[in-house]
Order: structure tokens, then sequence, then C-alpha cells
């Protein structure tokens, strides 16, 4: 039981001194300091992950945003070199002045559109003689030659396209059966399903 003199002498000293009472109750400024040191640390490392974000999501949609866009140009590329590929050199130099001018034009237009697709971010490969790799590649039928690698591309089809580091379309190759073999390709997840779903637009454009 508490002793009734000292608590009473306990009283008279808190009236007498007020201040004791309120510096028990204050929080201690160091620690406050400390506390509110931390929190704006937090808000500026969210705030500038928040900013990197953003910026990232804005470049990628300024590059990918026109991905079906361009996929349907990358169409009429192709209806244009096939149109051309129709002239055979024979046949070229024995057309009349307005039909080859024709022609040149196609061609004209054809490498117009090309460029237009790379300054946009769209790239043209052509994996003639290289491995062949399922993350960039559609293989189409297999060419039996003893003189080439097994696996590697023989015959071009169709070009790919790269819309900056993805695949746009893949490229519809040949490959060679029957030569050396040679290492195969890993196939990384992400190009594969990238290039996977970009063979439904091929199969469309073809």
């Amino acid at each position: 039981m508490t002793d009734p003199t000292a608590r009473a002498e306990d009283e008279a000293a808190t009236l007498q001194d007020p201040s004791a009472g309120e510096a028990a109750a204050r929080p201690d400024p160091a620690a406050l300091a400390s506390e509110f040191k931390d929190k704006l640390l937090r808000t500026l490392a969210e705030m500038e992950n928040l900013r990197k974000r953003t910026e990232r999501e804005v470049a990628d949609s300024r590059l990918y945003g026109i991905a079906s866009f361009a996929r349907d140009m990358v169409g009429v590329a192709d209806n244009m070199r096939r149109a051309f590929e129709t002239v055979t050199p024979e046949l070229r130099g024995s057309v009349q002045a307005g039909v080859k001018a024709l022609i040149d034009g196609v061609e004209l237009t054809e490498r117009e559109l090309i460029k237009a697709l790379e300054k946009n971010g769209v790239r043209q490969f052509t994996p003639q003689g290289e491995k062949f790799d399922p993350n960039l590649h559609q293989a189409m039928f297999e060419v039996p030659d003893a003189t080439v690698p097994a696996g590697n591309v023989v015959q071009v089809v169709q070009p790919g396209y790269m819309i900056g580091d993805r695949v746009l379309r893949p490229a519809l190759v040949g490959i060679s059966k029957g030569g050396p073999k040679t290492a195969p390709i890993a196939a990384n997840n992400d190009n594969a399903r990238s290039a996977k779903s970009a063979q439904t637009p091929a199969a469309k454009d073809s």
C-alpha cells in the first residue's frame, strides 16, 4: 500500500513544478527526427521507383503500342515483295518501258516501306545460313543437303520482323537435313512465347 505521506509529497512536487509531468509525456526529439527521416527516405524511394516505372511504361507504350499496326504493314510489304518476285530478270529485261517503270516503282515503294518501319523500331531480318532458332524462326520444311550442317537455315520463305527486342513475326524457313549436327539453341521462355504469339498473325499474312 502506498504511503499516503509519500503520495502527498509527490503530488505537492508536481503542483510546485508542472513542467515535470509535461517533460515525462513529451516524446524524445531525437526519436521523432529519426522516425520522420525514415518516412521521408521511404517516400522518396517510392517516388523514384514510380518515376522509373512510369518512364519504362511510357517507353514500352511508344515502342510496342504500334505492334498491331506494324504487323498489318508487314503484310503489305510481303505482298509487294511477292508481286516483285513474280517478274524474273529475263522478263524484266524484255518488258516495255512503262511496265519496267511500274516494276521499279513497286520495288522503290517496298524499300521506302521497310525504311519507314525501321524508323519506328520495326526491323526485318533474313536468317539465311544461320542456325535454326525456335525463338526467331518457324520451320516449314526440311531440305536434304549433306554439305550443310543439319539444323541450319537453307531457305527463307518469308523474312521475319522484330519490334524492339521482341519478335513481331518469326521468319518462315526451310532447314537442312542430313549434314553434320549443330548444337541446338536453347529456347528462351519469353522469346519463345513472343514467337508463338507472332505465329498466328504470320499465318494470316501468308
